[in-house]
């Protein structure tokens, strides 16, 4: 998830060209300082001039733990430089929280007691994510609202945050993919090497030649081993191979460990250039594994689903042996029946409420949606109301419909509380044909819902998405069903008007546009289908909301009616996701 929504671009603009005047900015009644974690007051005044980055953060969200040290590494280098300052804007709930956090920042901070001026800058700044991190000039002008991912990417090497600094990075990072090697990936100015597991030094210039993967990953995992079994076949068969650890982890023992269990080369523990590399491929998820070719050029930017689904069958990760490794998943995917997907060995059921045993053999020729899901996971529990009602509604018209959960969940009573909310079937807690399920439709995330036919056979691994879109309507999921679906959407907007001018949002006309799912900048809801969008704000009206006969209607029936796609506002709170708490 990108760092906050406010920022499309690193360096993003807040208030346009706005100056702001830092002491006004940061100043109240009874305050003109702001501290340092052992007490001492800097007057506000000390900070002009200088480049400013308001840090907005809080010790009960994870993303910001874990970006806290890289900011703080940072912070101290920028420090030196005399012209650069940070001040904390905290979101905890208590001042204990607060001190205890604030006790690992070597920067200012605005006092706890001092909620007015943070929740200020909250709403001036538009935060609605955190961590936050947005940077002003000398004058005050803001650089940038994506101070997160500025430091994250290029660290001490972003500063000034100026535009022209930034363009320069930008224009270097496409002079170093137009001349890309193994050199220019894996060398700097202060090493030349990589290290074994037993610590000896070994020369980039030694694998030059090599077809050579760099291994992105936090800590050792069952992909880890996949990776080494192909890893010592191909040694054993003398291909040119080599595999390259770059650990992202921040924690010495863990790589220390994964380096020890492993027979081929690493970067170096928190070496500046695992950042950059990860910036570089442009990772979107862990474990990557990026293939370059004896060239020096990029083969494969993720060969890790390969190695994962097929091992040594997938070397030598040309275009070529993925159509051919593609073709072999093709029909293997036609092939598949329920009694292939659902039956394992003794295992030949599912099971019902109070833990009453379904024999699988009463599920062939139906329809049958797999749900894998978990209790811990709140966009599940969020999602689980729509996916009941969609149930019932479509097993009231279609009685050849069942759904199975497919459960993540960590414990027995875990799984046994989320499983007596559901009125569908699941597989027993702990089942190893979970694992079969999740590798054979390549499951990554959840709450994901799979379609399949009476014969077994798969319709679609994007069920979710479709049910969030169309609710009950999306059944049976059939390509052909939805071709049909979409010609209905495509004319319900017969007679709406391209372009509307809005109250709401009087910088842009808003353009009709077609967007899967998305809220309502007006009504506050669920949309779907249709929406009134402006792309440079990011702002979506409902039809409803945006053409004005049908708001008055609604305005003076005094409620707001569901329709094309309302499902109710957003809860308050936040939501941490990957990098960012984001504001519900």
């Amino acid at each position: 998830m990108a760092e906050a929504a406010i920022a499309e671009t690193p360096n993003g603009k807040a208030n346009g060209d706005t100056v702001h005047d830092l002491q006004s900015l940061l100043f109240a009644e009874d305050r003109d300082f702001l501290v340092r974690n052992n007490g001492e007051q800097v007057k506000i005044a000390d900070l002009v001039g200088k480049i400013v980055g308001i840090y907005f953060s809080a010790s009960w969200c994870g993303p910001c733990r874990r970006f806290t040290p890289t900011f703080v590494e940072a912070y101290n280098e920028l420090y030196a430089k005399g012209d650069f300052e940070a001040v904390f804007a905290s979101s905890d709930k208590d001042e204990e929280s607060f001190k205890e956090y604030f006790a690992k920042m070597p920067w200012l901070a605005i006092p706890f007691s001092d909620s007015t001026t943070r929740r200020r800058l909250n709403d001036l700044f538009k935060v609605n994510g955190i961590p936050h991190l947005v940077i002003l000039d000398g004058n005050g002008k803001v650089l940038s609202n994506g101070g997160v991912l500025l430091i994250k990417e290029y660290g001490v090497e972003a500063y000034p945050f100026s535009p022209e600094k930034l363009n320069e990075i930008k224009e270097e990072e496409e002079a170093a993919r137009r001349n890309q090697s193994l050199s220019t990936l894996l060398v700097t100015q202060s090493r030349d090497f990589l290290i074994s597991n037993d610590g000896n030094k070994v020369l980039v210039s030694e694998i030059q030649g090599k077809m050579v993967a760099l291994y992105f990953c936090f800590r050792s995992s069952e992909f880890t081993s996949k990776l080494v079994e192909m890893y010592q076949k191909l040694k054993d068969e003398k291909e040119k191979f080599e595999v390259v650890l770059i650990s992202l982890d921040n924690d010495e023992q863990s790589y220390n460990e994964i380096l020890k269990s492993i027979p081929f080369l690493a970067v170096p523990f928190k070496d500046k250039i695992c950042e950059k590399l990860a910036h570089y491929f442009e990772l979107r998820r862990i474990p990557t594994l990026v293939i370059i070719g004896s060239d020096g050029k990029t083969v494969n930017s993720n060969a890790a689903e390969l190695v994962e689904d097929h091992g040594i069958q997938a070397y030598p990760f040309t275009p070529e042996k993925l159509e051919e490794l593609a073709e072999i998943e093709r029909k293997r995917l036609e092939s598949l029946t329920l009694e292939s997907l659902l039956v394992s060995g003794e295992r030949d059921f599912v099971i019902g409420k109070d833990g009453k045993k379904v024999p699988v053999s009463e599920l062939f020729g139906k329809h049958i949606l797999l749900y894998f899901s978990a209790h811990w996971c709140p966009p599940c529990r969020a999602f689980l109301p729509k996916l009941t009602e969609v149930y019932q509604e479509i097993k009231a018209k279609d009685p050849a419909f069942e759904l199975i959960f497919i459960s993540s969940d960590r414990d027995q009573n875990s799984f046994d509380d989320y499983f007596s909310s559901m009125p569908w079937l699941a597989l027993p807690f702990g089942d190893e044909r979970k694992k079969f399920l999740s590798r054979t439709f390549k499951i990554k995330g959840i709450p994901s819902l799979v379609a399949i036919g009476p014969t077994g056979k798969m319709i679609t691994t994007e069920a979710r998405d479709l049910v969030a879109v169309h609710g009950s309507d999306a059944y049976p999921f059939t390509e052909e069903h939805l071709k049909a679906l979409e010609a209905k959407i495509e004319e319900m907007a017969k007679g709406w008007p391209e372009k509307v001018k809005h109250g709401l949002h009087t910088e842009h006309e808003l353009k009709l546009q077609r967007r899967r799912v998305y809220n309502c900048d007006g009504c506050g809801v669920e949309g779907h289908s249709w929406s009134y969008y402006c792309k440079d704000c990011d702002f979506d009206l409902h039809p409803k909301c945006a053409l004005e006969e049908e708001k008055k209607e609604d305005d003076e029936k005094g409620e707001k009616k569901e329709g094309d796609g309302h499902e109710g506002a957003a809860k308050e709170g936040w939501v941490c996701d990957g990098d960012v708490c984001q504001k519900a």
